[in-house]
């Protein structure tokens, strides 16, 4: 086993924490209209076997717009994190 580095790799670099797991509901900050959406995947990453992937910071996700203006209710968005 290897010894624990606190969250630093080898190279001296900070993973980045990956904190969101799918189904979470985030608060969107934009001027769409959105209000809240429920993040359903996360683009460019594969999980392990029975392991559902998490997004962090800077992350691109498709999700879904729960709370916000009738025409863009139940529709399918991309958003980063």
């Amino acid at each position: 086993m290897g010894k624990r580095t606190g969250g630093i790799m080898a190279t001296g670099m900070v993973s980045p924490v990956r904190a969101l797991p799918i189904g979470a509901r985030l608060t969107c900050a934009d001027n769409t209209g959105a209000k809240e959406i429920q993040m359903s995947s996360v683009v460019g990453l594969k999980g392990t076997r029975r392991r559902l992937v998490s997004a962090g910071v800077g992350d691109q996700v498709v999700a879904s717009v729960k709370k916000g203006t009738p025409e863009l209710r139940k529709q399918i968005v991309r958003a980063v994190v």
